[in-house]
Parts: structure tokens; sequence; C-alpha cells
């Protein structure tokens, strides 16, 4: 595979990609019970916006200057006859970014596991990039940087929700969810 078949590697708009990430982490900013996991919520999907535009711009450059012979040999020709050459949200099998690959639940709790899935997904799906890139370095080095924002965002997702859960009755912080019932009310009525 040349250089600019590469391009079916990225994964802007896969169920791991960053655009799925951004509007998760910008979705789920307004039922945190805290500003401090707001804010962090709001900066890493600012963040993940630029990842997008990280990754888009590689593919943009491993397809500006296809020839159709090119086209028609990496596989790149379905892609090519609906967007040309123009950067659309897929996965790297070539399914469209779709919103139901995420989800902001509107619980703290269960939206904060579900961020720290979702940065591990695109961990490994950084990973599975790098093994094939790997001889690249334009392709790999601004990928490996991705990868490791990914692991620092699982870290601080970690944090916001040790944060959350000590902010929470400690004997049960499963008895409601804190986004939408009043804790005293659900743990002390279900207790008598």
């Amino acid at each position: 595979m040349g250089l600019r078949g590469y391009y079916r590697v990225l994964h802007s708009g896969g169920p791991d990609g960053e655009i799925g990430a951004s509007l998760r982490y910008l979705s789920q900013r307004f039922t945190m019970p805290n500003r401090t996991t707001s804010a962090l919520l709001n900066d890493i999907g600012t963040e993940e916006l630029s990842h997008l535009e990280m990754v888009s711009t590689i593919v943009h450059q491993l397809t500006r200057d296809l020839s159709m012979e090119e086209i028609e040999k990496s596989g790149f020709g379905p892609y090519y006859i609906d967007h040309t050459v123009g950067v659309w949200p897929q996965a790297a099998g070539g399914v469209p970014f779709n919103a139901c690959e995420f989800q902001s639940k509107g619980d703290p709790i269960t939206d904060l596991f579900e961020d720290l899935a979702a940065e591990q997904k695109a961990r490994s799906t950084y990973d599975n990039i790098l093994r094939v890139v790997r001889n690249i370095p334009e392709i790999a080095d601004p990928i490996k940087f991705l990868r490791a924002r990914e692991v620092v965002h699982f870290q601080r997702f970690g944090e916001a929700l040790q944060s959350i859960q000590e902010e929470l009755d400690a004997k049960n912080f499963y008895a409601f969810t804190p986004g939408f019932d009043n804790p005293c009310t659900a743990s002390c009525n279900s207790s008598k």
C-alpha cells in the first residue's frame, strides 16, 4: 500500500474517533454536579476537536494529489465518487460517522465510566494505526502524540470520577442519579 493508501487507517469518524469523543464530552458537561468536572469535559471536548483537525489534515495531505489511477488501485473509488477528495468523517472500514456511537446519559458516574472506556478504545485504535504506519514518520509521529493525549484524558477522567464519588453518599453512590435525583430524598426514603 502506497503512502496515500494509509488514509483508510485513520478514524476521525469511526466508533472510537475524534468526532464522537468531542461530541460526547461537550454533551455530557451540562449534567456534571460540579464546575470542575464540567470544565474538564469542556476542555477535553474542545481538545478532541483539535485532534479531529489533526487527523483531517493528515487525511487531506494523503489524498489531495491522488491520480485517478491511484484512486482506482487503492480502493478509494467509492469514497471518491461520493466526496471527491473532501475530508468526510468515516471509520477506517468506510462506515460513516453516526451520533449513535456515543452516549450522554445524564448520570455523571455512568458518563465518566463511558469516557474512561472511550479513551481506552481510542488508545487501542491508535495502537493499531501505529502498527500499520510505524515506518512512516510523517503519519506515525502525530498519531503517537494523539495516543499520548488519550492516556492523559483517561487519567483526568479517573480523577474526575473519584472526585464525584467522594462527594456522594459513600455507602451507596448508585442509589440515585446524582444529576437528576435529590440525594437526600433518594437515599433517605429508600431506607424506610
